[in-house]
């Protein structure tokens, strides 16, 4: 998801026609399947070829996987994953109008029971520990400072499975979390302004 900054400069979003944008889904059963969204300010969702390359690098990990997808926004990473065969979802944003949109597209998808939306932070939704989760998927406003809070509420709390992935987006220049031993960097990847990392749980 994300939010939009000058960061982004350059790159291929979903386009947007009076206000709305379109999110098309590249990959599983839903593949090709168009979804619009209402292109709030800020909004940005994760390009196609970056998600082309996180799923490539999750290929072996997602089927039958429970993932959380924070910040979701317009819920491109999370609904990529269901649509490649993950078992559930958890779409946490504090947006309201996001997540009664993200609600609509489960009902159009008919994966209602796959998906769940929770309004409010996400802080607080780890905090709560509602795992576990065998991927998240962390892509917060740029430049916003979410990250390593996030991260460490992650690390904190009982919400991650053994051999969890964590995926995380940030603007290039921004640092790389501090993460606990157990996390291992496992793929790492610059592309314009956007830096995407996997890290794999010991």
């Amino acid at each position: 998801m994300g939010r939009q900054s000058r960061h982004t400069a350059g790159r291929r979003t979903p386009s947007t026609v009076g206000g709305r944008g379109e999110l098309r889904i590249i990959g599983g059963r839903w593949r090709g399947r168009r979804l619009s969204f209402h292109a709030a300010p800020g909004l940005r969702p994760t390009t196609d070829r970056v998600r082309e390359t996180l799923f490539n690098w999750l290929m072996g990990d997602v089927l039958g996987a429970r993932c959380a997808d924070l910040f979701c926004g317009s819920g491109a990473l999370g609904l990529e994953a269901l649509s490649r065969g993950a078992e559930h979802c958890d779409f946490v944003d504090r947006e309201p109008g996001a997540i009664r949109q993200l609600e609509q597209h489960l009902r159009t998808l008919e994966a209602e029971k796959a998906g769940q939306c929770h309004g409010g932070s996400a802080e607080a939704f780890v905090a709560a520990a509602a795992g576990p989760w065998n991927i998240v998927f962390v892509d917060p406003p740029f430049g916003a400072g979410l990250v390593q809070p996030i991260c460490d509420l992650l690390a904190q709390h009982d919400c991650l499975s053994a051999g969890a992935c964590v995926y995380v987006e940030t603007a290039r220049e921004e640092p790389a979390p501090t993460v606990p031993p157990s996390w291992q960097l496992h793929r790492e990847k610059h592309a314009g302004g956007v830096t995407s990392r996997l890290y794999r749980l010991d």
